[in-house]
């Protein structure tokens, strides 16, 4: 281990304990948050818990590793959760965000059927429910209080959108929110708000200037779709900064724990110790930081430079320790033995011949012997080179891990042994979850 021993992460009685309601994985592209969030939810169910786990990944990873054809926007039951003795009911449902359709889902709740209609078919708010800069992180946020809302799990783990930066989830909302309630929301309202002759009248005679400039900017036709657009969700728009507000203040709550997911690399780590940062900042609850794919060797005492060093012997035809091997031949002659340096002549010969027998001394002069071992000891030095190219990435990724504890010692850590292929069923989940609660990097991984 590195010189830093972070303090481990108590996996398992964090999903134990009944006050932990939400657990949302967080962190850079590609260090395995989607499986950590499945992972955790399997060890939360088959430990008792009544699971639902919110994944944001289109790779539709999660769906497959739980046996389920496809997930989409409502949960499901995912089939095989086994409980162990004590565990009780244990449930899991999962389900992928569906971000047009919880976009709809909010149009639909909060608006007259005539006015819903109105606002799903304008093609203004279908660009904008499709495909506006953090929309998917805002509806993340929605969805999340929409399953608490409901009481329905006692555990709801959510699996952050991948996106360039792992604090798009926090500003999302903020940055929607802002749009909404922005400058130029509020001047394509104003006519609306005015209502009528004079509201157009204000239009001709207020904002001719400016609606010529959008129109010449945005075309006459995108112009008028999103005035329409605006017009319909006039009485909405406080309910998003609302909603927002009230789920961002339900991330700061005592039953949610953040995780912060990283790999054993500088840059995810970097991000990750930003993130802890704001976390601190914004005052949310930081449980600890997941570093996945962590490297382990059951030979840890066999240095890198050691295991070079035979390597190179074994490939020049020497011993690793020619020194020593050279005093036990002399040795050997020192008991009255025949040594090597002691065969002079015919009898000689024949004293050695006599301590074996005939088919012995064939079989060390047979040359596919001789071959054989030249074959073995290639293949040796081969491992030995393995090994310390092994040493030298666990070397690397536990300095990469002190770094961070140095920065942030107060942040526990679990270490996840790294697994030799790609988890696609519920055993690579249990076998993950397995790794989080040993918060350690098992030996060979």
């Amino acid at each position: 281990m590195g010189l830093d021993t972070p303090q481990r992460l108590a996996v398992d009685a964090l999903l134990d304990d009944p006050g932990t309601r939400i657990i949302v994985c967080c962190g850079a592209g590609g260090v395995g948050k989607t499986t950590t969030a499945a992972a955790l939810g399997v060890r939360a169910a088959e430990r008792g818990r009544k699971v639902v786990v919110l994944t944001i990944d289109p790779a539709r990873r999660l769906a497959q590793s739980m046996g389920i054809d496809s997930l989409d926007n409502t949960p499901r039951r995912v089939p095989g959760i086994e409980g162990g003795s004590g565990a009780g009911d244990g449930e899991l449902h999962a389900m992928m965000l569906d971000m047009k359709r919880t976009f709809d889902e909010i149009v639909e709740s909060h608006a007259d059927a005539e006015r819903a209609r109105a606002i799903l078919a304008n093609p203004f708010y279908q660009s904008l429910s499709a495909g506006f800069a953090g929309t998917q992180e805002y509806m993340a946020m929605e969805k999340l209080g929409q399953l608490r809302a409901r009481d329905d799990w006692d555990l709801i783990v959510v699996d952050t959108p991948p996106s360039r930066s792992a604090l798009d989830f926090l500003d999302a909302p903020k940055r929607l929110g802002s749009f909404l309630d922005g400058k130029f929301i509020r001047v394509l309202m104003a006519p609306a708000k005015v209502g009528g002759r004079a509201g157009m009248a204000f239009l001709n005679v207020g904002m001719s200037m400016m609606t010529g400039t959008l129109s010449k900017l945005m075309g006459a036709s995108l112009l008028k779709d999103v005035q329409t657009f605006v017009a319909a969700m006039d009485t909405m728009f406080g309910g998003f900064r609302t909603r927002a507000d009230a789920t961002f203040r339900l991330l700061q709550a005592p039953g949610t724990a953040f995780l912060v997911v990283a790999a054993p690399e500088p840059d995810a780590l970097r991000e990750a110790a930003y993130f802890v940062e704001r976390l601190a900042a914004e005052k949310m609850p930081l449980a600890g930081l997941v570093l996945n794919r962590v490297h382990g060797s059951d030979a840890e005492q066999l240095s890198a430079e050691r295991a070079r060093a035979a390597a190179e012997n074994l490939e020049e035809g020497g011993i690793v320790d020619q020194e020593s091997g050279k005093a036990g031949l002399r040795d050997a002659a020192d008991d009255g033995s025949p040594g090597v340096g002691d065969v002079h002549d015919q009898s000689d010969v024949n004293d050695v011949g006599d301590a074996s027998d005939g088919n012995d001394v064939a079989e060390v002069a047979d040359g596919n012997d001789v071959a054989d071992v030249a074959d073995v000891d290639q293949v040796t030095a081969g491992l030995l080179r393995l090994h310390a190219e092994r040493m030298q990435v666990i070397a690397r990724e536990q300095r990469t891990r002190d770094r961070f504890t140095s920065l942030h010692p107060e942040v526990a850590v679990a270490e996840v042994a790294a697994l030799p292929g790609d988890v696609h069923d519920l055993a690579g989940l249990r076998a993950i979850g397995e790794r989080l609660a040993a918060g350690v990097p098992a030996a060979g991984a």
